[in-house]
């Protein structure tokens, strides 16, 4: 099935390639950054699980986006292992024709018991959010009681049982960038790649502030300093981290460079929330509902000419034109969505 007989191209002329799908709003973190506890509080009330697509729905919106040229599936939250039975899901999406790379991006806090079973449904890839290996900084930034030793137990279970694992890390100046070189050594000993991500104004509640962004020049520089960096040219168009090898053998660190050096112009993701809402930019002030004529009965062809209309009409790119006019709109939580 195809639409048009062609695969959709924005307005700028990006592909759909990459789509990343909100499983549930829930977390058990208060990361700062995403769900900080003050604004979203301790008695936050969760979406209720009737709005929530059912894993049968996601799998129907995957399957008739594959002939719109998507790809890659990447499951997020909230924390998407809170909802209950992931791996079932995992097993549908693996085996829907057309996707290519299935991953889950998670804080780790449940991977001790759940990596096997998602391995075994056919996931292949895993990233794991973590901020710092220095438990104090970590419990401050995350904002749970659940310790830093889970988050490491549950990385290590998943490398175990086959998983190629990724790290990433938002870093603040002032914040946890003392610890940067900290957190490099650990991904060096265990055989993880690190990706470093600039601080972004994702969502209006974090309280972001241009000061406490570390530009990833200035990393590079860090790390280079103790151990020596050669860049790496991208694996694939629309890649968004910046790659560099250690030059002694020892893998590779990535640096996402969305405010200092926009990638807008590659873009290729879309993303579903928990509800079905499709946003065409992370830093999008609206969704398109999709659930509604999922549930209304519209046919695999349907759905993908509405999200074919849909893409054709997007011009998002926020991080090139971020300034005074975008400090007042009111962005989707990255909570809500997933990063």
């Amino acid at each position: 099935m195809q639409v048009g007989g062609e695969q959709p191209r924005d307005l700028l002329s990006r592909p759909l390639r990459d789509l990343r799908v909100s499983v549930t709003d829930r977390c058990n973190f208060r990361c700062r950054y995403c769900m900080p506890r003050e604004v979203f509080g301790a008695d936050h009330a969760f979406l209720p699980r009737s709005e929530l697509l059912t894993f049968e729905e996601i799998a129907r919106v995957v399957a008739a986006l594959t002939p719109l040229g998507v790809r890659k599936v990447r499951l997020t939250g909230g924390e998407p292992l809170l909802r209950r039975n992931v791996p079932a899901l995992v097993a549908m999406l693996a085996g829907t024709a057309g996707v290519e790379d299935l991953a889950l991006t998670t804080n780790g806090s449940l991977l001790t018991a759940l990596a096997e079973p998602l391995r075994d449904a056919g996931l292949r890839r895993i990233t794991v959010s973590l901020d710092s290996v220095d438990p104090q900084i970590f419990a401050d930034l995350s904002d749970t009681k659940i310790p830093l030793q889970t988050v490491l137990s549950g990385i290590a279970r998943a490398s175990s049982v086959g998983f190629r694992v990724k790290i990433n890390t938002v870093v603040q100046r002032g914040v946890n960038d003392a610890g940067l070189l900290d957190l490099v050594d650990y991904a060096r000993s265990a055989g993880h790649t690190l990706r470093f991500i600039e601080y972004m104004d994702v969502g209006s509640t974090n309280g972001w502030l241009l000061d406490e962004v570390v530009p990833a020049v200035e990393l590079v520089q860090r790390i280079g300093d103790r151990y020596p960096l050669e860049a790496v040219g991208p694996a694939e168009y629309g890649e968004v981290a910046k790659r560099y090898r250690f030059t002694d053998g020892a893998g590779e660190v990535g640096f996402v460079t969305s405010v200092t050096q926009p990638f807008c112009g590659s873009c290729t993701r879309l993303r579903l929330s928990a509800v079905g809402e499709l946003y065409t930019c992370l830093f999008g002030t609206t969704g398109y509902d999709l659930r509604t004529p999922l549930r209304d009965g519209a046919s695999d062809e349907e759905l993908a000419a509405q999200v074919s209309g849909l893409w054709t009409r997007r011009a998002d790119r926020y991080s090139e034109v971020r300034g005074a006019r975008t400090r007042t709109l009111s962005k989707v939580e990255m909570s809500y969505i997933g990063g």
